[in-house]
């Protein structure tokens, strides 16, 4: 495991595929403490995508597919927003206050970026690089997941779809799991793929590279204290491997997409 940033899986995997969990983790730097916050704090959607971590690493298995996992708390700084975010380093989720993150001055911020953001990006920048080099357009498939009630709403779906311009892998997705008919299948939810800067639009839009970013429900794949359920990532990694699988063949062969503007 790196030791300042991620961790990664299958690296030297010739596969198509690039698996991301951005939020995969509730650890912090040893040099953070704990950011002012109780035990308690770190086993809620505030910290990590319950559960995400453990099934990208299920996903990377099965596809044998190099996965690059992030290693830090979402409260440290977070990977699914870009450097110049207002909200790259939180200083109030879900109602609580962060005090390690509170008084924060830019210039911390970008401590924070330089430390524990940056050289995720340029691994996955350098993975999508390399993959190039060898005749292969990768496509990034981003794994996170979802509380299953936010602010006192109890929400619907089994999984979702993100996705904002290119479809290319999204539509297909979403096709292949609403099949399933037992799922509730999120288009855009619980979240909209159309955030600028975000982890996606970094390295696929703007690279023109086939990608989609997939929820998951956190109580479908994590236990009532937020350690990932054996059982739950079994299931859905499999459901969701086959589910990706025909997804791929739908899509037929990966390019680059040009911009037209």
């Amino acid at each position: 495991m790196n030791g300042k940033a991620y961790e990664s899986h299958n690296e030297s995997a010739a596969a198509k595929l690039l698996f991301l969990c951005d939020h995969a983790s509730s650890a912090v730097p040893d040099e953070l403490g704990t950011l002012g916050l109780d035990d308690s704090d770190f086993a809620r959607h505030i910290a990590s995508d319950l559960g995400a971590g453990a099934l990208t690493r299920d996903l990377s298995a099965r596809f044998e597919a190099p996965a690059i996992i992030g290693r830090w708390s979402r409260l440290v700084v977070d990977l699914n927003r870009g450097a110049d975010d207002p909200t790259v380093v939180a200083k109030l989720s879900d109602g609580r206050i962060v005090p390690g993150n509170a008084t924060l001055d830019r210039a911390g911020v970008e401590d924070r970026i330089a430390r524990y953001h940056a050289l995720y990006h340029e691994t996955v920048a350098a993975k999508i690089t390399e993959a190039l080099a060898r005749g292969l357009v990768p496509i990034i498939v981003s794994m996170h997941s979802f509380t299953p009630v936010w602010r006192g709403v109890q929400r619907p779906w089994h999984i979702g779809v993100l996705w904002d311009r290119d479809g290319r892998l999204a539509l297909p997705m979403m096709e292949r799991l609403r099949r399933e008919k037992d799922l509730v299948v999120g288009d855009n939810e619980p979240y909209t793929g159309a955030l600028e800067n975000d982890c996606l639009y970094r390295h696929g839009t703007m690279n023109g590279l086939p990608h989609v970013l997939i929820e998951v429900r956190q109580d479908l794949i994590a236990d009532p204290a937020g350690a990932p359920s054996r059982a739950g990532i079994e299931h859905w990694g499999a459901r969701i491997a086959r589910c990706l699988g025909d997804a791929l063949q739908a899509m037929g062969p990966p390019t680059i997409l040009v911009s037209k503007t």
